[in-house]
């Protein structure tokens, strides 16, 4: 009679590092894919269409203690200040809608008389 060895089965063990290579193989198209993004993004910041015409805005410089709020109030007495700070926080791409002393922004032309 002949004797067939059967080799015991082992489950298959992933080593510190072999979880860090498949963590980086599964996480690098995610890595492209939001390079490409980022990379293509500034395409659409670089467009060729037309900016505000050179009469639609005055550019003032924010001065200590000033606030959009305390701007909006100053150019625009007889109307709403959220509407002006909205205005205001459009033209010149603030993300926070706040300033600080020394800051160029731009006002509205319809709002420029009134500093």
């Amino acid at each position: 009679m002949s004797s067939i060895a059967i080799a015991p089965t082992t489950r298959l063990r992933l080593t510190t590092r072999g979880r860090r290579v498949f963590a980086f193989l599964a996480a690098l198209p995610i890595v492209v894919v939001l390079s490409i993004a980022v990379v293509g993004g500034g395409a659409a910041l670089a467009s060729s269409d037309n900016g505000a015409a050179s009469g639609a805005f005055t550019e003032i410089t924010v001065m200590s203690g000033e606030t959009l709020w305390s701007i909006a109030e100053d150019v625009a007495p007889g109307s709403d200040p959220r509407d002006v700070v909205a205005e205001i926080t459009r033209l010149n791409a603030l993300e926070n809608g706040s300033v600080a002393a020394g800051q160029r922004i731009a006002l509205p032309a319809a709002y420029a008389s009134g500093r």
